[in-house]
């Protein structure tokens, strides 16, 4: 293909816009330790469970070997077969322990259970996510591939904030969240703790970590 003819291909159809989430959805968007209250839309995630301290347990470094390929392959999907490309959205976890001080005061992380996940955007289905299970185990196949499921996440009205700095830092912010702002609001937990991380950690100075950290919660019963 010449040049000129690759030119006027380019003209007729250009290049699709790609959608970066963490820009469009105002569910990504918060200040550093600045609490705000937010509706979160359902949306669907790509997700692997686990138990165990993500730091040493084998678990969760094999949970996101598996939930990127998949990941990856339904980006290829919507791109060539959609025509909607999109940044793959960052990593996010659900954390919770039967004692729930064990995350955010202790931080015990041998008691912690999890669930790692990515979002999907909503115009994929599950017939294309199978189709994506199937190509990224064609060829080096992850060994938690078949833990991989598509769920929908409905979490509503949420308290988040900005952390800036190691996730170990992460309890005083907690405890202000869930000691001061949400009582303060008249609202309680009602669901998972959720975090969203927009920064590598294989790049990124611990101290410089970007982590969104997210409350759902209900009203406070009234007497």
């Amino acid at each position: 293909m010449t040049e000129r003819s690759w030119l006027d291909r380019r003209a007729r159809y250009p290049m699709a816009e790609i959608i970066d989430f963490k820009k469009t959805l105002d569910s990504y968007q918060a200040r550093r330790d600045a609490f705000r209250i937010v509706d979160v839309p359902e949306m669907q995630y790509l997700m692997v469970d686990g138990h165990g301290d993500p730091n040493t347990t084998p678990a969760y470094t094999e949970a996101i070997s598996a939930l990127y390929p998949v990941a990856y392959k339904l980006k290829f999907i919507s791109k060539r077969e959609l025509d909607r490309d999109y940044v793959v959205p960052p990593l996010e976890g659900l954390w919770w322990a039967e004692d729930m001080a064990a995350f955010t005061t202790s931080r015990d992380k041998s008691q912690w259970d999890w669930t790692m996940m990515l979002m999907v955007p909503d115009w994929l289905d599950h017939e294309t996510f199978l189709h994506a299970v199937e190509q990224a185990g064609a060829k080096n196949k992850p060994s938690r591939l078949a833990d991989v499921r598509l769920e929908t996440l409905t979490e509503g009205r949420c308290v988040q904030t900005l952390h800036l700095g190691s996730f170990d830092d992460e309890a005083p912010i907690l405890e202000r969240m869930h000691s001061e702002f949400i009582p303060a609001n008249r609202l309680r937990p009602s669901g998972k703790h959720h975090e969203i991380y927009f920064s590598d950690v294989r790049k990124v100075a611990p101290d410089r970590m970007r982590t969104l950290l997210r409350q759902p919660v209900t009203d406070s019963e009234t007497t």
